[in-house]
């Protein structure tokens, strides 16, 4: 996944930082590589459609950033690169909160699509193919351009929204576990057909989709063994998360971050058997929220087992 790392901070909107990563300015130049009657002319039109490219896939992530914010999560981040969009949410670890943080994304191209559908009848029905010709391209390319996003997000492989639209529903059915891995295991499959269309149509946007897809299936999957792991383990009962009041689990389920070795950090009392690490502060394995471990100190009656 895309990080802040080589990326450009272009703007802060709503409390949240949009970058820009530069991989995006290689667009440019594979476009005359692979598409040389594109750059032939005049560029104003391509530009547009780049433009509009931006607006769509930004207002995407504005959407899921936005949802996040709605059900208690946090969102302030946004990453654009070449393979679309990424918000960086956390929401509270509900199917509910995570199924709206999720859905909201295509949404926001659900209700674009109609806006776009009214240029381009009014395109057609005006006869602007004959009349403006670039310009009737232009709003065709936006209209297309839309659909095909709303389309492609909506398939159900991980980790695309449809992929992570139907973790969430199986979340409210089989658990949080078991979700992630059967829509990882799903995601598995939809790698295989997006490698068999890439050998296909010869192509090596394609193959880099499939690349992608199959490296965040894969972490997925050992994401869902880690949380089996969880569900499974026993709990301390004389502690307990101060946000969502769960008991930790009893195991060596933290990572030091100097000696990248785990370790059970309540059983250590915060400090790395490896390398001596302090730590004062840890996240909490079920809902991911970050608090003092001093505050974890709470009646076991109090804790959410």
């Amino acid at each position: 996944m895309p990080t802040r790392r080589g990326s450009i901070r272009i703007f802060r909107f709503l409390g949240i930082d949009v970058y820009l990563h530069w991989y995006w300015l290689l667009f440019p130049l594979f476009g005359k590589i692979f598409f040389p009657t594109l750059f032939q002319g005049s560029i104003t039109w391509p530009a547009l459609e780049f433009l509009v490219l931006f607006l769509i896939v930004l207002t995407h992530e504005y959407g899921h950033a936005l949802a996040c914010r709605q059900v208690g999560g946090k969102a302030d981040t946004i990453v654009l690169w070449p393979l679309g969009g990424v918000a960086y949410v956390a929401p509270p670890q509900r199917p509910g909160a995570m199924l709206w943080s999720i859905a909201a994304g295509p949404l926001v191209n659900v209700a674009l699509f109609p806006i776009f559908s009214v240029f381009w009848f009014c395109s057609h029905s005006l006869g602007w193919a004959e009349i403006h010709p670039d310009l009737h391209e232009f709003l065709v390319s936006v209209w297309a351009t839309n659909l095909v996003l709303l389309i492609f997000n909506l398939l159900p492989v991980y980790p695309l929204d449809g992929g992570q639209i139907l973790r969430s529903v199986l979340w409210f059915f089989i658990g949080r576990a078991n979700s992630l891995m059967v829509a990882s295991a799903v995601g598995f499959l939809g790698v295989g057909g997006v490698v068999v269309a890439a050998v296909l149509l010869q192509s090596w946007w394609l193959g880099i989709v499939a690349a992608f897809i199959g490296l965040n299936c894969w972490t997925g999957y050992r994401q869902a063994t880690v949380l089996l792991r969880l569900e499974k383990a026993p709990r301390r009962a004389e502690f307990s998360c101060p946000i969502c009041r769960t008991s930790p689990p009893i195991g060596e389920f933290w990572g030091c971050g100097r000696c990248r070795k785990t370790f059970d950090i309540f059983l250590m009392q915060g400090v790395c058997p490896h390398c001596s690490a302090p730590y004062n502060v840890t996240a909490c394995p079920f809902c991911h929220g970050l608090r003092p471990l001093m505050e974890w100190n709470v009646p076991a009656t109090q804790a959410k087992l």
